[in-house]
């Protein structure tokens, strides 16, 4: 039988997800007092083919739903709490009741769990690399579960609040877990911008040593199940379950990326309130961050890499003068300068990483160059090489074919043919430098250390300052 219900539902669908996907690439993770960009006349006629169809009620909660969506529905900045500070509701029953203000809503093909509903089953692959299930954490009174991510700046501003209650209530029988719901494939590049790494589980166990995570740090990504059925909306969003494994807060961790700012506490007054024995004060606020990137959605990645692919690819001649100048760094902006050549095995093996730090940094305050110090003669072959790669950032290749010269100019000195990279800082004092082939994941702390801070949130230029320091 043909279900008119149904079809009312995918067409509304199919129009939201178009309009989500013209808007995803400026749009990301910021909005939130913004309307999504489906055209006025496009609003009006769904509104009037729904209300042919089925009841005004249902086709307005469709529409307002559509209206009240941030623009953080897998985008590239993420949404923050400062951004908006007065939405009443987001069209799911009981969500976000009590403090709340504007954060990511709840998906429609994912709803939030409701509080008051029992924690399903998982069985979860963990950075330790053991396998974790919900029987394992029966003995718990309080099950904390928060969903992180690697590559969220707000999820990476959560990380030490976040160390901060696992540290004060390990001891009180509140098991704390952190799961990962994305899917890295589901990532574009330029969603990348604070972060050295993305969401798979090889770089998830990279952070959780990098950053001494003790506490459980579990991957969904590769089905999402349970995400789903709790209904994820961001990193981070933290459910919290009493000794029944009933759900008696979700949301946010507190009112402010900006610890500075934060009034309430909400996560730990939950906690506090179990603990002694009381109801939730507030069992639902709106959980703000980077959209969960669900592999059912539409997220850009093809897009972005068709764009990528089209871009233009030049090769310019350098004369030392030119390096000198490269060199002072009068541009502002974090600069990585990476020499590379056609015969050195080692700079062909990472030349792909650096392409793809480019992308990930090319929307910030950050530039870099690739300089061939290969012959003049062998420029055609240098440019086929870019052309190849989608180079489509700055190439050199130096007019001199003395390695000595170039050395000399640069103020640096690396054995021929090996690579050698220099991150320089907006005020031209070198960051990082290295020869030989460099962990591109070091290569990128230092310059998400030297990018001053942007966007509406805090303290990501400092984090990645404490992680070279080697401090938590």
């Amino acid at each position: 039988m043909f279900d008119f219900t149904k079809y009312i539902f995918d067409q509304y669908t199919r129009v939201r997800s178009e309009d989500f996907q013209a808007q995803r690439r400026r749009d990301d993770m910021k909005g939130f007092g913004r309307q999504s960009l489906v055209s006025k006349w496009q609003s009006a006629a769904l509104i009037a083919f729904c209300g042919a169809a089925m009841t005004a009620f249902t086709c307005m909660g469709a529409y307002a739903q559509d209206a009240a969506q941030p623009a953080s529905q897998g985008t590239s900045q993420p949404a923050t709490a400062e951004a908006g500070q007065a939405q009443s509701a987001t069209g799911q029953q009981g969500r976000g009741r009590g403090r709340g203000g504007r954060g990511v809503a709840a998906d429609l093909e994912h709803p939030v769990l409701p509080t008051g509903s029992t924690i399903p089953d998982f069985n979860l692959p963990g950075a330790d690399g053991k396998m974790h299930s919900l029987d394992e954490y029966k003995n718990a009174k309080i099950l904390a579960i928060v969903f992180e991510s690697n590559h969220c700046p707000v999820s990476i501003a959560y990380e030490g609040r976040i160390r901060q209650i696992y540290e004060d209530y390990k001891d009180k029988g509140v098991q704390l877990i952190a799961i990962n719901p994305n899917n890295a494939s589901a990532i574009r590049l330029n969603e990348l911008g604070y972060t050295d790494s993305t969401d798979d589980m090889a770089d998830m166990k990279i952070r959780a040593k990098l950053r001494h995570i003790d506490w459980p740090y579990l991957y969904d990504g590769e089905t999402q199940a349970f995400a789903a059925r709790l209904g994820a909306v961001a990193t981070p969003h933290i459910f919290i379950f009493d000794q029944d494994r009933k759900l008696r807060y979700e949301g946010r961790i507190d009112d402010s990326t900006a610890i500075a700012k934060v009034k309430e506490q909400d996560a730990r007054e939950a906690v506090d309130a179990l603990l002694a024995g009381k109801p939730v004060a507030v069992a639902s606020t709106h959980a703000f961050g980077c959209s969960t990137k669900w592999l059912s959605k539409a997220t850009g990645v093809e897009e972005e890499a068709a764009k990528i692919n089209a871009e233009p690819v030049n090769l310019t001649t350098a004369s030392l003068d030119d390096l000198k100048k490269v060199r002072a760094n009068g541009t502002g902006k974090t600069v990585i300068v990476a020499f590379w050549s056609l015969h050195c095995k080692d700079c062909l093996d990472t030349f792909h990483d650096y392409e793809t730090t480019y992308r990930m940094y090319r929307l910030r305050k950050f530039d870099m160059i690739m300089v061939s110090t290969d012959k003049a003669s062998d420029q055609a072959q240098v440019l086929d090489y870019l052309k190849e790669q989608h180079a489509s950032g700055t190439n050199l290749i130096a007019g001199s074919g003395d390695v000595k010269d170039l050395q000399a100019a640069f103020g640096a000195k690396w054995k021929a043919n090996e690579p050698y990279v220099m991150v320089i800082g907006p005020d031209g004092n070198v960051a990082y430098q290295g020869a030989g082939k460099q962990d591109i994941q070091v290569v990128r702390r230092h310059v998400l250390a030297t990018i001053p801070n942007d966007g509406p949130w805090f303290g990501v230029q400092e984090y990645w300052t404490a992680v070279i320091n080697g401090k938590d």
